[in-house]
């Protein structure tokens, strides 16, 4: 079964309840999560941006508005803040990193386990605000115990909540600014009951996973390999965030590593001692990105699992804080200017709110039309980045469908793609390709074919469907001798591993 996560089962097994096999509801079921989860964020942003307002406070207090602060504005001004909260829900919910998971049914994991870590952060942010100094009130005892549910619920739809606790020891440092060096203690005291859980689902976690042997081990992954990888999935993670373009549902770990995993991985380096520097002067930046890199770090490559070198479907947390971050932008840029005496034209902030969103529509809605059928998905995947197993699987998907020219023609391009890549189980696309010639009465190809894969992997079956081939070609004598070697080996032409 894989990961732990019995509430992404439980979920289904209610979907199955309802809808049985058809795929509507289950699609509905996600959407609805989704929608939820974007609704969390505008709240979540609100706790934030409105506690960022008075740790910025002037010296009138603590919870002293800030001068010309939208909030305190009326008319069209009093609408800014809303509307950043309404555009961080939509920036995020609405960016194409989301489609992979909503359009993909099996990754309810990603929108169940969303709704639960959101609404945990939510659940403490609004415990911190009601909290009295060191006295706990009614209303905070409640916060705090329902983020411990939510949590506990997020662990058991997906495990990468793990990194929870470290999110909430990063939002109290900013902009909650609770994290101070007299305080550090009683911060991580308060930590302990997340952290309990964290440690027991974790253990949990791995001894499943390795005894279903799903995690890749270091002796085929070195740690070193594992740092460059890291450094170039987080690379491109926030490239795809803040550049949507090119985005596939499949980036295969290439090997041996090129040279640009090593230039992305020293850039994120770079950019890491950059937010280093700025923590004092602007300590929103560092904020930021390490509430961008904590949800990413369970699926960095340290634990890896498969043969992806990163995946869109990763960044349906960690895209929250980069999201809030950019819909405070025209709401910034109008408190500047209007310090200055400028008043920003009412048109520049209705383009600098709503250009991001609609072309965050436009690419969304093409990149949901690839999500139809497994054709028009990897033929996306073909146009964007063409590999080898992209070919391979389309060609699965025309064998299916009886569509056999088109099924030879993508398995010899991922015949060549797959020698160029020294694939070692290319026996297997030999054989697929003869089983489709053999479909087509195409005898003399599908000799050769199976002749080929024969030559790398005498399997059995393999004689058999050769033997069929040269039967249709009337060489009868040389079909028995097929025959014979095959045995009682006579299945269908299925993928094989080498024993």
């Amino acid at each position: 079964m894989g990961w732990w996560m019995p509430l992404t089962w439980i979920s289904f097994a209610i979907d199955y309840y309802f809808w049985e096999l058809n795929p509507i509801g289950y699609h509905l079921t996600n959407i609805l999560l989704h929608a939820a989860n974007a609704g969390l964020v505008v709240l979540v942003a609100d706790c934030l941006l409105s506690q960022w307002y008075r740790v910025r406070g002037h010296a009138g207090g603590d919870n002293a508005p800030i001068p010309g602060h939208p909030m305190t504005r009326d008319g069209w001004e009093g609408a800014i803040y809303p509307v950043t909260l309404m555009l961080a829900g939509m920036l995020w919910a609405l960016h194409p990193l989301r489609v992979e998971s909503v359009a993909w049914v099996t990754e309810r994991k990603d929108v169940l386990n969303g709704l639960f870590s959101i609404a945990t952060m939510l659940c403490y942010l609004q415990y911190v605000r009601v909290k009295d100094g060191s006295h706990l009130t009614g209303a905070a005892i409640r916060g705090y115990i329902l983020s411990l549910v939510f949590l506990l619920l997020s662990l058991m739809s997906k495990p990468v909540s793990v990194v929870i606790p470290a999110m909430m020891l990063v939002a109290d440092w900013y902009p909650l600014g609770r994290f101070r060096r007299e305080r550090a203690l009683t911060l991580l005291v308060e930590k302990l009951p997340f952290a309990a859980l964290v440690v027991l689902v974790s253990a949990a976690t791995i001894y499943f996973a390795s005894g279903n042997q799903i995690l890749v081990s270091y002796e085929d992954l070195p740690l070193s390999s594992r740092f460059l990888l890291a450094g170039n999935s987080l690379f491109e993670y926030l490239r795809l965030t803040l550049y949507p373009v090119g985005i596939i549902h499949i980036y295969l770990l290439p090997w041996p590593f090129p040279d640009s995993y090593t230039v992305k991985a020293l850039l994120v380096v770079f950019f890491s001692c950059i937010c280093v520097w700025q923590c004092r002067r602007n300590p929103w930046l560092p904020a930021t990105w390490l509430a961008f890199i904590l949800p990413l770090v369970p699926v960095l490559g340290f634990f890896q699992n498969g043969a992806q070198s990163h995946a869109a479907r990763f960044t349906y947390l960690s895209g929250v804080s980069i999201s809030i971050c950019a819909a405070t932008l025209p709401a910034v840029l109008y408190g500047y200017t209007a310090k200055s005496g400028f008043r920003v034209p009412r048109v520049l902030l209705g383009v600098l709110v709503g250009v991001p969103v609609l072309v965050f529509i436009a690419i969304t809605l093409r990149h949901i039309s690839a999500w139809k059928n497994p054709e028009t998905l990897w033929s996306r995947a073909i146009a964007i980045r063409p590999v080898g197993r992209a070919y391979y699987l389309r060609a699965d998907y025309f064998l299916e469908k009886g569509r056999y020219l088109e099924a030879v023609d993508d398995l010899q391009m991922s015949i060549k793609l797959g020698k160029q890549a020294g694939f070692p189980e290319i026996f297997n696309l030999h054989a697929l390709r003869g089983d489709a010639f053999n479909r087509i009465g195409r005898y003399a190809e599908a000799v050769e074919e199976f002749t080929q894969a024969i030559s790398l992997y005498p399997f059995p079956d393999y004689f058999y469907h050769r033997g069929l081939a040269l039967q249709g070609l009337g060489r009868s004598r040389d079909a028995e001798t097929d025959f014979l070697k095959a045995g009682n080996h006579r299945g269908a032409i299925e993928w094989r591993k080498k024993l």
